[in-house]
């Protein structure tokens, strides 16, 4: 048998392996791979993402506006506003779902000024030389002309406040207009403050409404847009699936606060403001001013997933509120009043699939977009639990099924891994005959570990997985640490070996700010300026641009390999990429010692040799490293190509870093 060398480069380890030809079989770690086998189908949803509004992750974060309480919607209704010399608060303005707005009049001295100031979202950021679009919805009362100055200034805890960019804006008539001002700061400033003044003459009043201030430069140039770096790192996993708006958000504190994509769609100066399920729920990082303005809504998660490339997976509220929170029968909706909870998710459909001269179609193309999103699939109900769960669901089921059969839904198996809630529900979801079921594991290394074979005996013929939220927690240590991402690496051997139970994964939460988060860890970090991807982010990268289309047969000792007690902490999946003929292998070393492994091809075709691969590696020497945004490429995968020169090679020897992932992609040749 003909060996190759590779040379493991990752950090600062660096391990060789020893190629020589040899007439036994060699020492280590030999991973057969039976190359006729061809398996499952690896689903083009397999690797994805889930974003819900926690840590800032909507307003503030992924959506640009930079504006808090734009709309004076705040139960506190200048929340986030400092307010000087004559301004008032009114309820009578001309968007029906937002009503509030204020008014400015004399300050009532020659050198005092009425106006506002925004602190924005742990204030605003902005960079020298970048455009930023101002705009409000503005009236003169009494139908004359009135002149309004814009401000960005650089507001010091000491000493005198800067200016960075201002603009002048002219408001004439008593008829409520939208007028816009563009800003280009000369200095970049990660907490700056928005102000608006009322100018000389002041003896006019002035009414104010939606103020809102957005980077020109947004992702794919949308006004009501996304912030570019951030949906960036989204475009760059490689997403097959894109589940939205969230986990308990969809549920609501109660059903009053719950998430309604209705609410969410149309001109957004009329979208109402929600309150947002994480802004007290936990003590150590509490925000009673974080709400959801509704601008990234519905119509914008359709456009984002078509824009990275992913397919769309909303969820709907099945009728629940969020059980953790209430456990009486009066906070959920009766079975027999579903039916415009039901209808909501028909309207769904119908916004995101129909004809432009149906109502939600229409209104979707009155939006921008006239084509289709074609929706595929949704869940409902979150992380929902008990008989109170399934007998809500299954009206849902039946509605569903019988008028739109083409979209596949998705079940809950509750807030565990396993345990009571979970051995109940999974029943229930074959009986219901739900297309998926969604299953989740905030869960600790320990577990990952134990974890490798979790699906290889699950009923083939019943419902599918989506592992829909699960991240790796290492206690005393909740944070990115590459460790982390080595154990959810491993985990997801698992998940690609059984395709053909598991059909979607998504890690979560997405994202968070670095001033402003509930809870960690979390797969991408930003500050008002900049973001970095964590190790975690790395590993999803890794498996959502190397995914294969067919499972392929890995065994070591003639077991999968699964992490087992005689396979030396390693974890691995093979798979076929039918579209460039290439053969996939993930390997997870989790074990602390450099592992000897052999590839060893069975059962080519006739003359088929390994002439060459692309590996990608991804090791750190302290598992308790982490990226930064000070230092945001401490920890990312090395990228080698090799070029294989024996002729007639069909195994292949490397030697893996301790504690490391590696993705190899091997090229066979037929020779002649």
């Amino acid at each position: 048998m003909k060996k190759l060398t590779m040379i493991l480069a990752a950090a600062s380890v660096a391990l060789t392996s020893v190629a020589a030809p040899k007439a036994t079989e060699p020492a280590g770690n030999v991973l057969k791979l039976n190359a006729s086998k061809v398996g499952a189908e690896i689903q083009p949803t397999m690797y994805g993402i889930f974003f819900e509004d926690i840590n800032f992750g909507a307003d503030g974060g992924l959506y640009a506006e930079l504006v808090k309480n734009r709309s004076f919607e705040f139960p506190q209704h200048l929340l986030g506003w400092q307010t000087f010399g004559g301004v008032e608060l009114r309820n009578d303005g001309p968007f029906e779902r937002n009503p509030h707005y204020v008014r400015l009049t004399s300050a009532g001295h020659d050198h005092k000024h009425s106006g506002l100031e925004n602190e924005g979202f742990v204030g605003i950021g902005v960079k020298k030389g970048e455009k930023y679009r101002f705009s409000v919805w503005a009236r003169v009362p009494d139908g004359g002309e009135a002149r309004l100055k814009v401000v960005l200034a650089d507001k010091r805890t000491h000493g005198r406040s800067q200016d960075l960019a201002s603009a002048k804006i002219k408001v004439i008539g008593s008829e409520w207009k939208k007028y816009t001002a563009e800003l280009t700061p000369d200095a970049t400033e990660a907490h700056a403050v928005l102000r608006v003044f009322l100018r000389k003459p002041d003896t006019t009043a002035v009414d104010l409404e939606h103020l809102s201030l957005f980077p020109v430069d947004t992702w794919k140039g949308h006004e009501n847009g996304m912030r570019k770096d951030l949906a960036q790192k989204l475009y760059d996993l490689h997403p097959g699936v894109f589940r939205f708006p969230g986990g308990c958000i969809v549920e609501g504190t109660d059903l009053d606060t719950r998430y309604q994509w209705k609410n969410t769609v149309g001109p957004v100066e009329n979208r109402p403001t929600n309150e947002n399920r994480w802004h007290y729920t936990f003590t150590h990082h509490f925000f009673p001013d974080y709400f959801q303005s509704n601008g990234l809504g519905f119509y914008e998660y359709f456009l984002l997933s078509e824009e990275i490339g992913a397919e769309p997976l909303p969820v709907l509220n099945v009728g629940l509120s969020c059980q953790y929170q209430n456990d009486k029968p009066e906070a959920h909706v009766p079975v027999d009043s579903l039916q415009p909870y039901i209808q909501d998710a028909l309207d769904l459909i119908e916004f995101a699939n129909g004809d432009t001269t149906t109502t939600w179609g229409a209104m979707r193309a009155q939006m921008g977009h006239p084509a289709p999103f074609n929706l595929k699939v949704m869940g409902i109900g979150n992380e929902q639990w008990g008989p109170e769960y399934v007998e809500r669901l299954e009206p849902f089921l039946k509605v569903l099924r019988a008028k739109h059969p083409e979209v596949k839904i998705i079940g809950s198996s509750g807030p565990d891994s396993e345990g009571d809630k979970f051995d109940y529900l999974w029943p229930e979801m074959t009986r219901l005959k739900a297309d998926l079921v969604d299953e989740h594991f905030y869960r600790p290394k320990e577990w990952f570990l134990s974890q490798g074979a979790r699906y290889d005996n699950y009923d083939r013929k019943g419902p599918k997985v989506f592992a829909g939220e699960y991240a790796c927690h290492i206690k005393d240590a909740n944070w990115n640490h590459f460790e982390a991402a080595l154990m959810e690496a491993a985990f997801m051997t698992g998940l690609e070996r059984n395709a053909d139970v598991v059909h979607m994964a998504t890690y979560a939460p997405l994202f968070a700010h670095v001033d402003a988060w509930q809870w960690r860890p979390d797969m991408i970090w930003f500050d008002n300026l900049r973001s970095m991807p964590t190790s975690s982010y790395y590993v999803q990268q890794l498996y959502a641009m190397n995914p294969g289309t067919n499972v392929l047969q890995l065994t070591m000792n003639g077991k999968p390999v699964t992490g087992a007690a005689d396979q030396n902490g390693l974890f691995a999946s093979a798979a076929l990429d039918k579209a460039s003929g290439q053969y996939i292998v993930k390997i997870a070393n989790t074990s602390a010692e450099p592992q000897p492994v052999t590839i060893d091809f069975t059962r080519l075709r006739k003359d088929e040799y390994i002439t060459g691969l692309k590996a990608f590696t991804f090791s750190s020497p302290d598992m308790m490293a982490e990226n930064t945004l000070d230092n945001p490429d401490a920890l990312k995968p090395v990228e080698t190509d090799e070029l294989v020169l024996n002729p007639r090679a069909t195994s292949y020897d490397a030697v893996l870093a301790p504690q490391s992932f590696v993705v190899w992609r091997f090229t066979l040749t037929k020779k002649g």
